[in-house]
C-alpha cells in the first residue's frame, strides 16, 4: 500500500512516525520526572529547576539547530535528536542513589536538545514536501503534525503516570530508551538523504531572522506559551495533586486527556479559523484568537479567588483554555512556515522555536517558583497578562494573506 504513495507522502508519514513516537517518550518522561520528585518530597521550585536546562538547552538548539539543518540536512538533525532522546533516557537508568538534582538536570537539558532537534526538523520538512503555492495544503498538513503530536504528547502524559505505578521508574524509563532505540534505527535507513539542506552554506550569523514578519511572530509565541507554561507545567500537577489529593493515575491521565483534546483541536483547526470566511489566516487572526484566551485565565482566577466550586471551575476553564489555546498554537505554526523562505527554511523556523523555547523556560520557571510563593491564582493572573502582550504584539503581523491554491 505504502508503495503506491509518492515520495513526498512517505517522507511525510515517516518524518510523521518519527515525531510522533519521540512526542511520547518526551511526555511521558515530563510526567514521570514531576510526579517522581514530587513524591521523594521535593518543593514546586525544586521541580521546576529540573526541566530549567532542558529549557535552556532548548533555546540553544532551534537558535543553532535551523543553521545545522540548513548545512547538513534536515534527516540529520532529526535523527540526531532520536538518538539524543535515546542517551536521555539512558542516563537516567542510574541507581536511585544516584538520582540527584546535578545528574537530572543534564539528562533533562540532553533531551531538551533532543526535542528541539526532532520539531525543528519536523516543522521545517513540510515546507518543502508541499508544492509552492499551496498554502491551504500547507495549512492543513501542518495542523494534522501539529495536533497529532500533542495528541501523543497527552498519550505520553498518561503512559508516564502509569509506567511509574506500574514499572517504577527505572522499568519505565528504560522501556521507552528500548523503543525509542529501534525507531532511530528505521529512520536512519528509510528517511531521505539530504532533505533540507540549502543550496549554499549559510554563515552562522544567519541563525537570527532577518524577516519583520518572523520576528513578530516570535515574540508573540515567546508570551504565548509562558502563558500556558506558567501555570500548565508545575503549579497545575501539583495543585491536583495536594488540595484535591488525586493520585498519580488521576493527575496524569486528567493532563493527558487535555492534551489529546488539545491536539485534536489542533487538528481541525483549518476548520474552525476557516469559518470566518476571510479564507488563510493573517495578523488580524492570530489577535483577535489571543484576545479571546485573555479572558480564560482571568475567569479561573476570579473563581477560585472566590472559591465558586473551585474543582469544576478549574477543570471546566482549562478545557475551555486548551481549545482556545491549540487554535492559537495551530495558527502561529501555520504563519511561521508561511513566512519562512523555503531555501533554508530551517532558519527561520528554528529562530522562531527558539522564541517559543525561551517561552516554556520562563513559564516554567515562573510555575514553580510563582506557584510556591503565590499560590496558582497568582500563576493565573501572570497567565492572562502574557497572553493580553502576545495579543497586542500580533497587531503588527502582516495582514490578508492569499491562499494561492484557491
Amino acid at each position: 500500500m505504502l508503495a503506491h504513495l509518492s515520495s513526498a507522502i512517505r517522507q511525510y508519514l515517516l518524518i510523521t512516525a518519527n515525531y510522533w513516537a519521540f512526542t511520547l517518550t518526551d511526555g511521558a518522561l515530563r510526567m514521570l520526572v514531576v510526579l517522581h520528585f514530587h513524591q521523594l518530597g521535593y518543593s514546586p521550585l525544586a521541580i521546576a529547576m529540573l526541566f530549567l536546562f532542558y529549557e535552556i538547552f532548548g533555546v540553544i538548539t532551534n537558535l543553532v539547530g535551523g543553521w545545522l539543518g540548513a548545512r547538513l540536512g534536515l534527516n540529520r538533525t532529526m535523527n540526531l535528536g532520536l538518538v539524543l532522546q535515546v542517551v536521555a533516557l539512558s542516563m537516567l537508568l542510574v541507581p536511585a542513589a544516584m538520582l540527584a538534582v546535578p545528574w537530572v538536570m543534564a539528562a533533562q537539558a540532553l533531551s531538551g536538545v533532543a526535542k528541539d532537534l526532532n520539531k525543528m526538523s519536523a516543522k521545517s520538512s513540510i515546507k518543502l514536501l508541499v508544492p509552492d503555492g499551496q498554502g491551504g495544503a500547507l495549512y492543513k498538513w501542518i495542523a494534522v503534525l501539529t495536533g497529532s503530536k500533542n495528541a501523543l504528547k497527552g498519550a505520553g502524559f498518561f503512559l508516564g503516570g502509569a509506567l511509574l505505578m506500574v514499572m517504577g521508574f527505572a522499568g519505565a524509563v528504560g522501556a521507552m530508551a528500548a523503543a525509542l532505540f529501534v525507531v532511530w534505527i528505521i529512520s536512519l535507513i528509510f528517511l531521505k538523504k539530504d532533505l533540507g539542506r540549502a543550496k549554499s552554506k549559510p554563515k552562522f550569523s544567519e541563525v537570527f531572522s532577518k524577516s519583520r514578519a518572523v520576528n513578530v511572530l516570535s515574540a508573540a509565541r515567546l508570551f504565548l506559551f509562558g502563558a500556558r507554561d506558567v501555570w500548565f507545567v508545575v503549579a497545575l500537577p501539583v495543585f491536583l495533586a495536594s488540595q484535591f489529593d488525586w493520585d498519580h493515575w488521576q493527575v496524569g491521565g486528567f493532563l493527558a486527556l487535555w492534551v489529546i483534546g488539545y491536539g485534536a483541536v489542533q487538528s481541525v483547526a483549518p476548520k474552525i479559523t476557516g469559518r470566518s470566511g476571510r479564507g488563510l489566516p493573517d495578523g488580524r487572526t492570530a489577535f483577535g484568537w489571543a484576545a479571546v484566551l485573555t479572558v480564560i485565565p482571568v475567569l479561573i482566577a476570579l473563581a477560585l479567588w472566590q472559591g465558586i466550586a473551585p474543582g469544576v471551575s478549574l477543570v471546566v476553564g482549562l478545557l475551555i483554555f486548551g481549545v482556545l489555546f491549540a487554535v492559537n498554537s495551530s495558527l502561529h505554526s501555520y504563519l511561521i512556515v508561511s513566512y519562512a523562505k523555503e531555501d533554508g527554511v530551517s532558519l527561520d523556523v528554528g529562530f522562531y522555536y527558539m522564541a517559543n523555547a525561551m517561552g516554556r523556560l520562563v513559564g516554567t520557571v515562573l510555575s514553580g517558583w510563582v506557584y510556591q510563593v503565590a499560590g496558582l491564582i497568582a500563576c493565573l493572573w501572570i497567565s492572562a497578562t502574557f497572553l493580553a502582550l502576545a495579543a497586542i504584539i500580533a497587531l503588527w503581523l502582516p495582514r490578508r494573506l492569499v491562499d494561492e491554491s484557491a
